[in-house]
Formats: C-alpha cells, sequence, structure tokens
C-alpha cells in the first residue's frame, strides 16, 4: 500500500514531503520515491509519482511570470516538526515491504527474460500446386466428363440439387396438321417425339457418423399436351423417381437403394431406348462396386398395370342391406419383377478406353388367382400362375475421349417376360398362360467424334411371337438401321443430318383385300436435317440444343396399309414434318451412365 498524506493545498504538500525526507536522511535506510510496478505486455513499468511531483514544484516556479521586485519577505519560523517517531516507524516499515515488492517483482523480471524463447513450429510445407486445365481451344472440342456432357455421375455433394431433362416440339406436317410419329418400328427417329420434361429433386448428404452417403431423388414427369397448347390446364404428369440410395453403410463401395424409380443401363440415344435393361418399378437393391472394375447389382420390385391380365373388378351389393353398390376386385394380382446384372470393366491404356462386359437376367412371376366370366354372375374360372425370364448380355468398347463408344446388345424373353411389365399379354396359350411367347432383340449403337465431326447411329433386329400356337397379326419381326452426322460450326451451332431405313414384316392378316396368306411385308425410309444451336459448345452429347428440323417419310404400299382407311399416313406416300424446338438435360440421375 501506499501511506495516505494529507495534504492542505499546494504549500502543505511541500511541507510534509520536506518533513519526510529529514526523517528519511536520518533513518538512512529511508528513500523518498514511492515505486508502483505495473505490467505492460511482457515487462513491467516503474513510476516514481513522488519524485515526479517534487521535480514538478521547481519546474512551474521556473514558468511562473516574474512579480515586482517588493521588500523582502519576512523571514519565518520554521515550522514545528508534526511527525513523531510512531508515524516514521509505520511509515519505515511500509517502505520496506514496497522495497522487498519490488526486488521480488525485478527477479521474477530477470528469470523471465534469462528464460530461452521457444521456437516457432515449422511452417508445413505447402502442398503442390496443380496446374489447373487449359481451356479448350476454340477449335477444340467439348470433352467428355464436363458438366456439358451430361452422362457422368457427379460425386456426391452435400445440400439440395435440381436436375432435368426435357424436350419442347412445335411441329407440322406442312399442310396444317400437327407433327406426328411416322415411324412404323417400336423404336424409330427422334426428330417427330413431342413435348416431354422431368424435374428432379435430390438431396445429398454425407454422415459423418457412419462414413456413409445417402441420396433421395424425386422427378416428376410431363407430356404433351401442355396447357399452351391444348389450353386445358388438366396436365399428364407421372412420377418417375422417388427413392433413396445409400453408399459405403458399414462396407466401402456397398449400395442400398428402395422406393420408386426408372431402373436402367445404357441406351441408344437416336432412337431413345435402353435395349437390354430398362424397368419401372417399385422395391429395393443392392450393388456392390469391386476394386478391379467388376461390379453386380441385384433388383426386387412389384407392380401391377391395370389390365384384365392383373386385376377384374366387379359390382357387389353393399354389406348389411345398405342401398347402393361397389366395387369388388375378384382377381387382385402384382407382378414381381426381379433383376441381376454382373459386369467387369477392362481398363485399357491411360487414355480412359476401355471394354465393359454385362450379363443380364429377369425373372418375372404372378401368382395364380380367379376371374368372373363375363355376363355370368358369381361365375369364376381359375387363372393359373405365370412366369418369365431375362438372359442377355451387351459388349462395350470406349475410348474415354469426347464420348466415342460402340455398344452392342443381345437380349433373349421367354414366357412372361416377353410381352415386357407394363403390357397386357394377349394371344396366350390353350392352357391361359403365356407358355411359348419369345422376344429376340439384338441391337448395336455408338458415336464418334473427330475435330468438327461426328457420327451417331442405332440399329437393332425384334423378333417377336406370342404364346398362341399360331401365327397372327401380333407376330413380327422388325428393324431399322438409322446414322446421323453431324457438323459443328466453331463452337456455337452445328447441323445434323439423319437418315434411316426401317421394315416390319407381320406374320398374317386376316381379311386382306389382296388375294394372300403370307406375311405382309412394309418399309419406308426418312431423311431429315436439323440446324442447332449449342450453347455448350461440340459435343454429340453436349446440351441444351436449340434447333429447327425438316423431315421427309417416304413409305411403300406395305407401310400404308398399316393405317386405317381415311388415314392421312393410309393416303400419302411421302410426307413431311417441319418443326422448331428444343432439348436440354442436366444433373438428372436418370441419365447417369454405368
Amino acid at each position: 500500500m501506499v501511506p495516505a498524506v494529507t495534504t492542505h493545498g499546494f504549500r502543505g504538500a511541500v511541507s510534509q514531503l520536506s518533513q519526510l525526507a529529514s526523517a528519511r536522511a536520518r533513518l538512512a535506510r529511508l528513500r523518498t520515491p514511492f515505486v508502483d510496478w505495473c505490467a505492460v505486455s511482457h515487462g513491467l513499468v516503474r513510476v516514481s509519482w513522488v519524485t515526479g511531483l517534487m521535480l514538478a514544484v521547481p519546474t512551474l516556479a521556473w514558468a511562473a511570470p516574474p512579480e515586482d521586485a517588493g521588500p523582502p519577505a519576512p523571514v519565518s519560523e520554521p515550522p514545528q516538526n508534526t511527525i513523531d517517531a510512531e508515524q516514521l516507524r509505520r511509515m519505515q516499515e511500509q517502505l520496506d515491504a514496497l522495497e522487498s515488492e519490488v526486488q521480488r517483482l525485478r527477479g521474477e523480471l530477470e528469470d523471465r527474460e534469462s528464460q530461452p524463447v521457444p521456437e516457432p513450429p515449422p511452417k508445413p510445407e505447402p502442398a503442390p500446386e496443380v496446374e489447373p486445365e487449359p481451356e479448350p481451344e476454340p477449335d477444340q472440342p467439348t470433352t467428355v466428363g464436363v458438366a456439358s456432357d451430361g452422362q457422368r455421375p457427379p460425386d456426391y455433394a452435400d445440400g439440395f440439387h435440381f436436375g432435368s431433362y426435357g424436350r419442347v416440339v412445335a411441329a407440322g406436317d406442312a399442310r396444317g396438321r400437327p407433327g406426328r410419329d411416322a415411324d412404323i418400328v417400336g423404336r424409330g427417329s427422334r426428330f417427330d417425339e413431342s413435348t416431354y420434361a422431368e424435374l428432379e429433386l435430390r438431396r445429398e448428404d454425407y454422415w459423418k457418423q457412419t462414413g456413409a452417403y445417402t441420396r433421395v431423388v424425386a422427378t416428376v414427369a410431363f407430356r404433351h399436351p401442355i396447357f399452351h397448347y391444348s389450353g386445358d390446364f388438366d396436365a399428364a404428369i407421372a412420377l418417375r423417381n422417388l427413392y433413396i440410395e445409400e453408399t459405403d453403410l458399414g462396407l466401402k463401395r456397398l449400395s442400398f437403394w428402395a422406393g420408386s424409380r426408372m431402373y436402367r443401363g445404357d441406351d441408344i440415344y437416336v432412337l431413345d431406348w435402353w435395349p437390354l435393361d430398362n424397368l419401372n418399378t417399385i422395391g429395393g437393391g443392392a450393388g456392390y462396386q469391386f476394386e478391379g472394375g467388376t461390379f453386380i447389382k441385384v433388383h426386387a420390385g412389384v407392380n401391377q398395370p391395370q389390365t384384365r391380365f392383373y386385376t377384374q373388378l366387379v359390382a357387389r351389393p353393399l354389406p348389411l342391406n345398405q342401398p347402393g353398390e361397389t366395387d369388388v376386385a375378384i382377381l387382385d394380382r402384382q407382378q414381381i419383377v426381379s433383376s441381376y446384372k454382373l459386369g467387369h470393366v477392362f481398363h485399357i491404356g491411360h487414355s480412359g478406353g476401355g471394354v465393359k462386359l454385362v450379363g443380364y437376367g429377369e425373372t418375372h412371376h404372378v401368382r395364380a388367382g380367379q376371374r368372373e366370366l363375363l355376363g355370368e354372375f358369381r361365375e369364376f374360372e381359375a387363372v393359373p400362375p405365370d412366369n418369365g425370364y431375362v438372359a442377355g448380355g451387351e459388349v462395350s468398347l470406349f475410348t474415354g475421349k469426347r464420348s466415342t463408344h460402340l455398344n452392342l446388345w443381345v437380349r433373349h424373353a421367354w414366357d412372361l417376360a416377353a410381352y415386357g411389365e407394363f403390357s397386357r399379354p394377349t394371344q396366350l396359350a390353350p392352357n391361359g398362360t403365356t407358355k411359348g411367347a419369345r422376344e429376340l432383340i439384338v441391337a448395336l449403337g455408338g458415336n464418334y467424334e473427330v475435330s468438327f465431326f461426328g457420327v451417331m447411329m442405332g440399329a437393332y433386329f425384334r423378333r417377336y411371337r406370342n404364346a398362341s400356337p399360331d401365327l397372327d397379326l401380333f407376330d413380327l419381326n422388325e428393324g431399322i438401321v438409322l446414322v446421323r452426322p453431324q457438323f459443328w460450326f466453331g463452337n456455337v451451332a452445328g447441323t445434323a443430318i439423319e437418315a434411316s431405313y426401317q421394315a416390319q414384316q407381320r406374320a398374317a392378316f386376316p381379311n386382306l383385300e389382296q388375294d394372300t396368306t403370307g406375311p405382309l411385308f412394309a418399309s419406308l425410309w426418312r431423311v431429315g436435317v436439323m440446324p442447332f444451336w449449342a450453347p455448350a459448345g461440340r459435343g454429340s452429347y453436349a446440351r441444351p440444343h436449340i434447333r429447327a428440323f425438316y423431315m421427309a417419310t417416304i413409305r411403300d404400299d406395305g407401310a400404308q396399309s398399316l393405317y386405317a382407311q381415311d388415314d392421312v399416313f393410309a393416303q400419302r406416300a411421302v410426307d413431311h414434318l417441319i418443326g422448331f424446338g428444343a432439348e436440354w438435360w442436366f444433373g438428372s440421375t436418370s441419365y447417369f451412365r454405368d
């Protein structure tokens, strides 16, 4: 503590300080300054406020203006000493205590300064800088895997994501009628496809607690006619995806999914077709990706097409003698579909190219039931169980550059599977099953690009026979060969030229006007041109596109005979299609490739 000094004005303070100095001189150990120490940063600052005050007194006196000379002041008697021995003793003790504290603090400071300063930890070596990939030159193509390509699955990333596929078409036949699909095979040209769009919202998360990734996908689809065309506010809407998929939960590269989804593999773009595996299912599945390039996928799901093969609703009176009636499901059975895929990718060289081999299979099954005979109240017939199978495979060659690839598929389906997952089985076997139905598909698709030129192609042959022992209208062979070369003008525009030949042979037509009992052969040629703007640059799969198109269709007599009387396609050997539209896709899981 600093002793309190009572002062009465400036002169009183000087008097007491003088007395304190005299006492200090007499005791020899007493010092005049009082010292305060305070820590500032890592050192101490000493403040001698008493000494400063004593130095300030003569300074103020020197700075005062001189007074007028006058008679000398009378010499006064020196003031009596007002500090007794007891006060001096207490002051001495306090000063001694302060000196001890000062010495202790000074020692701590010297010890602190004598300690070696630890060296700072070495700075981590900077990571090697990765040179960014150079921007493609104006005359260079867009490389595969960039955002505009739209085929490679993106890495999982936390948050919400939006994706879409869509096309909008305004077209006519140059005679005032709207555009219309003129193909005579099941999978033909995309030039005359109608408006269709998918909107996808998905949520992706990484779960630190388990090291797993999840993806929740919801996709809504809209098809033509849309409101701006028909003026009808009702829309044709379908929920194409609603599922969750997880990866790396419990085991790296292991995945599971459950929900409703489009479940498919590689496609032929120019035919808008997945030849080997294209399922729409509600169920679940699992997959595992081995380190060496082998992968396996399995799935099981259900569906129930609204046909008499699966369901039958009949009217029955309400229970408990209530008035009215309600529908009762007499036949109500689901189709159980499972699929199995085993594949391996052989990487060749360091350019990203390789070969992919895939083996594929499906099983289809429905349980037995009963159906009420038409027109007979409560007269029933037994409906037997049914089964079907698919076996097939794919060989894919790819270069890893500019989406260049060539795919070959072979697929054979028997019995129930030959009709397709949503088709209504007709022309059944004598026992009421699909036993004996079969379908064989051989398909080829690919793309090649170099500099400003590219060519896409698609072709297939399909042989189908229903379960009926006799050949009929629905037994057919069909096929198409389609080639689409395209040229890019710089990076902003291009033109595609498409040509295709389509043919089908139906086994027998009853009541033909011509005298024939043999199969009917029908064929046509289609040739078209499509100039387009390409904001995403060069690339067969680079989208979006804004485009115009023209296509001519040339039918033979057999092709015209496939249409009903007075149908314009039955009357026209040559038909035209002129239109304008757009197509895009980005970030949609429906179009990620394996």
